[in-house]
């Protein structure tokens, strides 16, 4: 899954793409390898400028507006559903909810749009699980929630990063050791760590100097079950996911 982050807000500057330029990034990504784009309009990181719904809608319409016709599958990753209805009128594949359907209007537009989700651990605000007991509750009422709204296909996200000032780095690593234990719910699960904090807390470096710890970290995730891996680098991502199938073959 790469990323293509519409918001000049985005704690990695270089994942952020004007609109004029997505139509060549996102061709770029899928020739290299990426076999879906999630796209995003609103920086999710603690401290970010906010901005209106609004904004984030016209900011998703006009990107959007440049993949029309493209084949290239899609993921809007939003919170609003406004924001969402605008996405449903282009080609979209996939709904990534950083709050784990816990908004009840938001959770019912996104069932009513029919399409898969990516959901991730959030009790009541995105991230707000703290350690792993909480984040496996999380992840418990995520999947009551989908059950409830008849949502099957799904993809959970644990929820890695620091989303709410309670989490510390120890917290986020706690959660990559254990990665194995979020197969329990038998459902496909999200490694999203890429350039996170937690990374650049333990290697002293800046989001534009973590690509390497970000892919050993990676290559563990996958070594544990991730079946789907979001990137902000993808030829290097999926260079590293080649040569890790070609060592698992029997």
């Amino acid at each position: 899954m790469g990323v293509i982050n519409c918001s000049p807000e985005s704690f990695y500057r270089g994942s952020y793409i004007p609109a004029k330029e997505i139509y060549d990034r996102a061709l770029a990504m899928t020739a290299a390898g990426a076999d879906m784009i999630d796209l995003g309009a609103r920086s999710t990181a603690p401290g970010s400028s906010p901005i209106t719904v609004a904004e984030e809608a016209a900011r998703v319409d006009a990107a959007l507006s440049e993949l029309d016709g493209t084949g290239i599958t899609l993921s809007v990753d939003t919170r609003h559903p406004e924001v969402l209805d605008v996405a449903l009128r282009h080609d979209v594949h996939a709904v990534n909810d950083i709050s784990g359907l816990a908004e009840e209007r938001y959770a019912r537009a996104v069932a009513d749009s029919g399409l898969p989700v990516f959901a991730m651990a959030s009790l009541r605000e995105p991230g707000d699980a703290v350690g792993l007991a909480a984040t496996r509750q999380a992840l418990e009422a995520v999947v009551s929630r989908c059950a409830r709204l008849g949502i099957e296909e799904y993809i959970l996200d644990p929820a890695v990063g620091r989303w709410v000032p309670e989490r510390t780095s120890e917290d986020d690593w706690e959660l990559c050791r254990n990665f194995a234990s979020f197969l329990d719910f038998g459902s496909p699960v999200l490694a999203a760590v890429s350039r996170k904090t937690f990374i650049g807390d333990l290697l002293g470096r800046r989001p534009e100097d973590r690509l390497a710890g970000t892919l050993a970290l990676t290559m563990m995730l996958v070594d544990a079950g991730a079946s789907v891996v979001r990137s902000h680098d993808v030829p290097e991502t999926a260079d590293l996911l080649r040569v890790h199938a070609t060592m698992r073959q029997i």
